[in-house]
């Protein structure tokens, strides 16, 4: 009775007891919150504080995403290529202790960058302030001791800015792992950089860095070493880190001395040593006299037996010798016989391939100039695939000549075109691109054309015009193709080129090939497709793209010495000719609306580093395969840079290529080089000829 009595006393003050826990936790839960909500807003309010003085920033760009129950401190800001321009105050984000990244690359931001931020920064483990206008000096060495004597910094890019110098490194960043000081003013190596022993990558390109390299000789983790673009003196291989640890290696437009053996010019490519030091020699790979067994290897005939005197008791009987000597002129006349049979079916298998090919190519002959004009005065309108229209503003055809650069005294005129073409209809109608519509036409004499209609070109008066194409027909190269002709008409302007009837160089990688296949063919079981093991052979042929690459290089640099250039070059602007000898058209035409008249409107709008870019592009199209893009070159240029190039060679090559896939991947490396994001690191297009021909010295 007692003993219920108390537990009726203490029921009350369990329940009570209860109900005050879970206040207790109700109230610890709503501190938490309560103090991570603050320490949001006051992120919140020092970004605000530290951006207050930038144009562009919004600060809505800082805000959590939704789903939370309550603000997040912020980790990191993010804000590249947001055109931001003006100066940061760092103390407010030196002040975010949780900051771990923060990348403002991209933007127009200047001013300079305390040493205290970069080195005493809390938490800050990536920082990326690249492609901006910051100068000045950073002076680690002055940052405060009061916090932790090692930066958690892991990432730090400062390049493509204006800075003249570094404080010591030594004291304060035992973590780093990148570092890029690209395209800045430095003229020496920053101070403690050779104690960075974590450090896997490395890039001072372009900072007019003189003296040698020793600083970062004793950087033993590093992986990626570009030393380009500078005015570094010094001994190759003695003075760098081990190259047995790295994967990427760029000590170009340097003078270097010393010696480059063959396995180092394997690994890391000729384009890494472009220009490197006149004393640095790069040395070939010297062949090994061959063994027996090498020689048995090597050959399709079985290796001849050591000779070796025959004592009295075993040499042959005569009359074995004479068997020998009547068989050998019949196995003799027989091995001959049997060679010559083999290589007439070689040629006869070869000459069906090239007519197969052929065929596979050709593309169907357009209507011939059998049009009727409706009416014999204009102005006259024109309809693309796209169902744009194009309108030539001339009243009477007959009157706009068409001029003929071969055959100066062949007389047509823009109503001749309109005849040609079938008033430029779709069936005539090849392409339309960057600069206006192709269209096919066959004119008298049986002379096989390609018509271009310049859009951007309306506003360029007729003697400005005139002039640029006669310029542009003067640029005879083996690898370009210049206008034939060139015909004004009114405010229109038609450009003739020889007609190609191959195709470009993006039909040829990506595309099947013109033209329905032959359904009465039943030699091969499948129809070939371009993406195929089977499609077209020379597709998969190492040496065919190499021409093609090399082709294309030599014109581009013809282009270039001319002082011309070619604005945006695309694999759909590189034709091909018999035996894939590639033929670059459209060339100055590109900026052709600028208006500036005279043939100097071609080169003075596009630079050559541009074509270079372009270039690059395209290679990388021919050694991966993939389509021209931003992305794929991206891609490519990621593996190059971590040492795995090969993966990124399309697999037709590499399996059926019949070349060296260590060539393949220094023909991408080269494109690696050409597409550098800086202009001034890339190289010249005479430079590119030069390193894709030492690919295969043997071509001419």
């Amino acid at each position: 009775m007692g003993m219920i009595g108390g537990c009726g006393l203490l029921g009350p003050f369990l329940i009570a007891l209860a109900g005050w826990l879970v206040l207790v936790d109700s109230a610890c839960s709503n501190t938490s919150t309560a103090t991570a909500a603050a320490a949001a807003a006051d992120d919140h309010d020092l970004a605000s504080r530290a951006f207050a003085s930038v144009s562009g920033f919004n600060s809505s760009w800082l805000r959590s995403g939704p789903g939370s129950a309550c603000s997040s401190p912020i980790h990191k800001i993010r804000l590249p290529s947001r055109n931001l321009s003006g100066t940061v105050a760092w103390k407010y984000l030196r002040a975010m202790k949780g900051l771990r990244v923060l990348d403002l690359s991209g933007n127009s931001l200047h001013g300079s960058v305390p040493g205290w931020f970069v080195s005493a920064a809390p938490s800050l483990a990536e920082l990326n302030l690249s492609s901006n206008r910051f100068g000045g000096g950073v002076a680690f060495d002055a940052a405060p001791r009061n916090v932790s004597s090692s930066s958690p910094l892991r990432v730090l890019d400062l390049s493509r800015n204006r800075f003249t110098n570094l404080g010591n490194f030594s004291s304060f960043f035992s973590s780093l792992r990148v570092l890029d000081l690209s395209g800045n003013d430095l003229r020496a190596f920053p101070l403690g950089l050779s104690e960075l022993a974590a450090l896997e990558r490395l890039d001072v390109s372009g900072c007019n860095i003189s003296g040698d390299p020793r600083p970062v000789s004793s950087l033993k983790s590093l992986k990626y070493l570009d030393l380009s673009s500078n005015s570094l003196t010094g001994v190759f291989p003695d003075d760098f880190p081990p190259l047995a640890g790295l994967a990427f290696l760029n000590v170009s437009l340097n003078d270097f001395t010393g010696r480059v053996g063959p396995e180092t010019r394997r690994k890391f490519g000729d384009s890494a040593f472009l220009h490197a030091g006149t004393n640095l020699v790069l040395e070939d790979d010297v062949p090994k006299p061959p063994t027996p067994a090498t020689r048995h290897r090597n050959s399709t005939r079985p290796a001849p037996r050591p000779t070796t005197k025959l004592s009295a008791s075993k040499r042959p009987e005569p009359r074995k010798r004479r068997l020998a000597l009547i068989l050998a002129p019949t196995t003799a006349s027989l091995v001959v016989a049997a060679a010559f049979a083999a290589a007439c079916c070689a040629c006869v298998r070869r000459r069906r391939a090239i007519a197969r090919r052929k065929n596979k190519w050709a593309i169907s002959g357009p209507a011939r100039p059998e049009f009727r004009m409706e009416r014999a005065s204009g102005p006259f309108a024109f309809e693309t695939e796209s169902g744009t229209a194009w309108v030539a503003d001339i009243r009477e055809p007959s009157s706009a000549a068409v001029v003929m650069f071969e055959k100066p005294l062949m007389s047509l005129t823009f109503r001749d075109l309109i005849a040609a073409t079938s008033g430029f209809g779709r069936e005539s109608l090849l392409g339309e691109g960057r600069c206006g519509p192709v269209y096919r036409a066959v004119l008298p004499g049986d002379l096989h054309v390609a018509i271009r209609v310049l859009d951007g070109a309306r506003a360029v008066d007729h003697g400005g015009a005139a002039r640029v194409f006669e310029g542009l027909a003067k640029l005879k190269h083996p690898n370009l193709l210049p206008i034939s002709g060139y015909c004004i008409a009114g405010k229109e302007k038609l450009v003739l080129y020889e007609f190609m009837p191959n195709g470009d160089l993006r039909q040829w990688l990506h595309e099947l090939p013109a033209g329905a296949p032959n359904v009465e063919d039943w030699s091969t079981d499948t129809w070939e497709h371009p993406g195929s093991e089977t499609s077209s052979p020379e597709k998969a042929n190492w040496l065919a793209r190499h021409r093609v690459a090399v082709g294309v290089a030599r014109g581009l640099a013809y282009l270039h010495h001319a002082g011309s250039a070619h604005g945006h070059l695309v694999a759909s602007n590189v034709l091909l000719g018999d035996g894939l000898e590639p033929r670059i058209s459209d060339f100055g035409i590109q900026d052709f609306g600028s208006g500036k008249g005279g043939i100097e409107c071609a080169g003075a709008g596009p630079a050559p580093e541009a074509d270079v870019y372009f270039f690059g592009m395209i290679l990388v199209e021919l050694l991966t395969g993939r389509e021209g893009s931003e992305e794929s070159l991206a891609w490519a240029r990621r593996l190059v840079r971590e040492g795995r190039g090969e993966e990124a060679l399309e697999r037709r090559l590499r399996v059926d290529g019949g070349g060296s896939v260590s060539e393949m991947a220094e023909c991408l490396r080269v494109g690696y080089l050409c597409t550098a994001e800086s202009p001034e690191k890339r190289p010249t297009m005479q430079q590119v000829v030069g390193l894709l021909k030492d690919i295969r010295p043997h071509l001419s």
